[in-house]
């Protein structure tokens, strides 16, 4: 039995295969991917994670009645994100923010994930995600995903708080396997939240700065032989110190003190972000 702590949504239990998923070296390797991407270099306060996030995504599985197989791939959704998340895909020339997908079979098979779905009979979780409507659905619509990141990053940037938070969640409920809220002022509410999140935080130049400057730096390694793309396997860290013993420990300090931004071109980093609207249903 394992217990756990999350900010947003407290203490759960979880045991069996879903506890052996969660202590897998594929999920504990994204304590040390940040959901934000290289965002952390410049804002020291944006520290969370890929594990939290998908934490937060099995629990609103979890308690809106998601099958296990659901949970599972709630759990696992995220486990072939590269280093720095979403960087990755400007790296790889992915504008539909979508490498992680494209890879999410090759990594998991070459884990010990697959053996531990077979050990507890759900070696099959993972071959249906279409069918996991809770769990991904496209914009603008709800999903425990677009949920969690979303509440996550609003109370990480200090948009909103915890009671906002926790009041929310009263107001979420499920319809016809969709999630949907109770009210037009919770759809308002997120809708509204939603797009300051996307302005404010997406879209913050020093963020946008940061991950365009480590995509180009990322680049420049793996051009150059320095890195591989094995590496971007690893997590933030070990990808950094290897960026730092291949010569590159001056242009990764100068990310961090945002050196170049006065002539940073926002406009055109701001155009390659995902477009992201929200227009969640409210149940009658």
């Amino acid at each position: 039995m394992l217990i756990l702590e999350d900010i947003l949504y407290g203490r759960f239990v979880v045991e069996g295969v879903l506890e052996e998923l969660i202590l897998s070296a594929p999920m504990q390797r994204l304590k040390g991917v940040h959901q934000g991407g290289a965002i952390f270099l410049v804002d020291p306060a944006q520290q969370h994670t890929r594990f939290e996030h998908s934490l937060g995504v099995f629990w609103l599985l979890r308690n809106f009645g998601g099958s296990v197989d659901e949970q599972i791939a709630a759990l696992l959704h995220d486990v072939s994100h590269t280093a720095f998340s979403h960087v990755g895909d400007q790296v790889f020339d992915h504008p539909g923010e979508d490498y992680h997908e494209q890879i999410f079979e090759e990594v998991i098979a070459r884990s010990e994930i697959p053996m531990i779905l077979e050990k507890y009979g759900y070696d099959q979780a993972l071959k249906h995600f279409e069918d996991h409507s809770l769990l991904e659905r496209p914009l603008p619509e709800l999903c425990a995903d677009r949920i969690d990141y979303t509440l996550r990053d609003l109370y990480h940037a200090g948009m909103v708080d915890l009671g906002d938070v926790r009041h929310f969640l009263t107001s979420l409920t499920v319809e016809g396997r969709q999630f949907t809220l109770s009210t037009d002022i919770a759809a308002r509410w997120i809708t509204t939240k939603f797009k300051k999140l996307n302005e404010q935080y997406f879209k913050k130049p020093q963020y946008l700065f940061a991950n365009q400057r480590m995509a180009e730096l990322l680049k420049a390694a793996l051009l150059k032989g320095l890195i591989t793309a094995a590496d971007l396997q690893l997590d933030d860290e070990a990808v950094l110190t290897k960026l730092r013993s291949v010569g590159y420990e001056n242009q990764v300090a100068s990310i961090s003190n945002l050196e170049g931004f006065e002539g940073f071109a926002v406009t055109g980093a701001a155009e390659r972000v995902k477009r992201r609207e929200l227009w969640p249903a409210v149940s009658i």
